[in-house]
């Protein structure tokens, strides 16, 4: 039986990978804490995606660690030995990273660091995915030639229609201190695979997402954007005239392109993760689709100070991927994905709404 080892597993990725290999009959070792809830409180809580795998597959098991806790990540890869390693555990949000410096480097850079020395040392041959992201670009994207159209930006020169390359520089711009950890654990992933020849790769996610998504208001955009829809609550919208973009990537075409790497792993890759230009959406645009779906108005207010080092456009380019993958694609389109994260979310709300009616009866 292949062993596959998650990190973060009760979170968005991590949990639909769990589920992707989960059902040809895997064992799959889920390593999570719930820090997640400790860095955005109860709305973060993701102890309800650890119950519902462990209740949906006999073939998980939840493994409760710190990935900061590097005894115990080095005692377990010599337990365990996974033949596959998928590391989507991270603190998220670059808003988050600038009250919390040292847990946000020490879970990114170092959490990662740990989990690849001890895959050297006990399983050096096991496809090592890592979870990056776009943020490793900085602010870099926002130098480019942008046309301010109706409610989008957009790339102006033809270069950069289908998006932000693997090649562009990291360097040279403002990250975030969010986005300069996850630098770190980019490049660390990258080293490890090219200094000691591992099957290592990195995965610059754009906006990745889907029903599984725990959103809050400092990360996870798009479904926190439709849960505060649903729930008819204020949105506030920061910089840019709501017209920034992101191209929005389904966690299920994730799972499938960790998949195709896990399948014919190269060494010390990188590549840009996200929906491509088809998948793109402004705030505005969002607005409206959304609206479309449930019938109720967006209730919304505006802040002219953005996000600091927050991307004006960003679409990642995918043809790399598709290059080195050619039976990999995008399956799932902006509206279905919508319209899962919609019914993800009554579904939810109701079963809480529930809940409470029950512990505490008119």
């Amino acid at each position: 039986m292949k062993k596959l080892l998650v990190t973060g597993s009760s979170g968005l990725i991590g949990s639909e990978v769990v589920r992707h290999f989960a059902q040809y009959g895997w064992k799959i070792y889920g390593i999570d804490n719930n820090m997640r809830a400790d860095f955005f409180g109860a709305k973060g809580d993701t102890r309800w995606s650890q119950k519902q795998l462990e209740s949906d597959f006999s073939n998980f098991e939840h493994v409760e660690l710190d990935m900061r806790d590097r005894t115990n990540v080095l005692a377990l890869l010599k337990k365990i030995r996974p033949d596959y390693i998928c590391h989507t555990a991270a603190q998220p949000s670059h808003d988050l990273a600038a009250t919390r410096p040292f847990d946000d480097f020490d879970v990114n850079a170092v959490g990662t660091l740990n989990l690849l020395e001890a895959a050297r040392q006990f399983c050096p041959e096991s496809p090592f995915v890592h979870m990056s992201t776009n943020k490793v670009y900085g602010d870099g994207p926002n130098n480019l030639n942008l046309s301010e159209l109706d409610k989008r930006w957009d790339y102006t020169d033809a270069e950069y229609f289908n998006g932000i390359k693997e090649s562009f520089s990291i360097d040279q711009s403002k990250h975030s201190l969010f986005g300069a950890s996850k630098v770190a654990a980019d490049v660390m992933v990258q080293e490890y695979g090219r200094y000691f020849g591992m099957p290592t790769c990195a995965l610059r996610g754009g906006c990745l997402t889907g029903p599984n998504h725990s959103g809050v208001e400092l990360h996870g955009f798009l479904s926190y954007l439709i849960r505060v829809n649903i729930t008819e609550q204020e949105y506030t919208i920061f910089g840019y005239q709501g017209k920034q973009v992101r191209d929005n990537i389904h966690s299920y075409d994730v799972a499938k392109f960790i998949e195709n790497f896990f399948n014919a792993p190269r060494v010390g890759e990188v590549y840009n993760i996200g929906g491509g230009r088809n998948n793109s959406t402004s705030i505005l645009e969002a607005f409206d689709r959304i609206e479309g779906i449930t019938g109720k108005k967006m209730r919304y207010k505006y802040s002219k100070d953005n996000r600091i080092g927050d991307h004006i456009c960003y679409i990642s380019d995918l043809s790399k991927m598709k290059n080195h993958y050619p039976n990999w694609d995008i399956t799932k389109d902006l509206q279905t994905t919508f319209e899962e994260i919609a019914e993800s979310w009554e579904r939810r709300l109701k079963a809480a709404n529930d809940t409470s009616k029950t512990m505490h009866p008119a």
